[in-house]
């Protein structure tokens, strides 16, 4: 079968997903021919996804959150007004999006949560069924445990979550527990989607901790709080793009560009893990049995980090407050089921991606809105 990606560029989960799903359908005599990829101007496509996907990779103009001034959370509504105010470019990424799969004639596309792909089965009818990728599809799920007072904060997610997937054939919700599927919803509930190179790293228990930031805006904070705790060594991954690829910003506090293998070697090797809570990296930290500190920088992450919590991750802080994190170690306990439902991604995910209905092949049969997030 052959498949064509499109991948959401606003951060690094997305692209991971993609590269491990490219290897499986590889592995598993399959072809994905093209990945499009949305970009925008304060998001960079990061080398490693260029260089590693191993297929052709074209980008396009694609909607983005808006940092604060600060550059540590999204601004939701001048983000919608920047969306409005660019409607025109964005419905010309639509019709590319459409000429590309026109184009190749895929036997599927598969949505790693992009927004104008949804749109694009929205507006024109396309015969090549697609399939939907993201662990935000589990927020419709009557068993996912929302925070606390935040069930309500988490509609405006579950309605772009609708509209990234318009008239999908299927929609997989990522999750690091096994749930029952929802057929209603045309939801199937699947394992993370993990990269291959995890699995050959070895967990040790170096004296560092490790921080992973896509924000460079809690830099800031992090140099503030280690002003305080000038012994810890810690080692943190930004994504700003005029820092050299290794920064000392004082003894013991080091950051460095991003780079995804040495990302997932000094995961091996640190002794807990700092985050704001972004699914696939925590999902990397609890296959490596190492205790996270979710620091969350908004909603969608802040229902990660709540389920990964009840499920033993670690801890969640307001702030990074890599302290606490030092103190809760010594009492973490990492979970085996978890790696075993990793292990099962590979046949679940060939058994949903090639097993359409041969109506969903034909573009027949699509779910239509979810009404839920109301």
């Amino acid at each position: 079968m052959k498949f064509l990606f499109v991948v959401q560029g606003d951060g690094r989960g997305h692209m991971t997903q993609a590269l491990a799903l490219r290897k499986m359908l590889s592995d598993n005599g399959h072809e994905v021919c093209e990945v499009l990829i949305g970009k925008s101007p304060i998001r960079e496509i990061p080398t490693f996804f260029t260089q590693r996907v191993g297929v052709p990779v074209n980008s396009f103009e694609s909607p983005n959150f808006a940092p604060t001034p600060q550059q540590r959370h999204p601004r939701i509504f001048p983000s919608i007004l920047n969306t409005l105010l660019r409607a025109r470019t964005y419905l010309g990424s639509i019709l590319y999006i459409r000429s590309r799969i026109r184009a190749h004639q895929p036997d599927v596309v598969v949505n790693f949560y992009d927004l104008l792909c949804g749109l694009t089965y929205g507006i024109f009818r396309l015969p090549h069924p697609m399939i939907c990728i993201g662990h935000q599809f589990l927020l419709e799920h009557p068993a996912f445990p929302f925070p606390p007072g935040k069930k309500q904060q988490a509609r405006l997610v579950r309605l772009l979550t609708s509209l990234t997937s318009l008239n999908a054939s299927l929609r997989l919700a990522l999750s690091i527990y096994p749930l029952e599927h929802l057929p209603g919803k045309n939801i199937q509930v699947v394992p993370p989607l993990l990269r291959q190179a995890l699995f050959a790293q070895q967990p040790v228990q170096e004296d560092y901790i490790l921080g992973y930031m896509l924000n460079p805006g809690f830099a800031e904070e992090i140099i503030q709080w280690h002003q305080h705790f000038p012994d810890i060594r810690a080692e943190f991954f930004w994504d700003k793009k005029d820092a050299p690829e290794v920064y000392s910003m004082r003894p013991n506090l080091t950051f460095h560009r991003i780079n995804d293998l040495k990302f997932l070697q000094m995961l091996a090797g640190c002794k807990g893990f700092a985050t704001t809570g972004g699914f696939e990296s925590v999902c990397e930290a609890m296959y490596l049995g190492k205790p996270v500190l979710m620091v969350p920088a908004h909603i969608e992450q802040a229902c990660n980090a709540y389920d990964a919590m009840l499920q033993g991750a670690g801890i969640i802080s307001d702030h990074f407050s890599v302290e606490k994190l030092v103190s809760y170690i010594p009492h973490h306990q990492s979970s085996s089921s978890f790696r075993a439902w990793v292990h099962q991604a590979e046949s679940i995910f060939m058994q949903q991606l090639t097993c359409l209905p041969a109506a969903d092949r034909n573009g027949q049969t699509h779910i239509r809105w979810a009404s839920s997030w109301a």
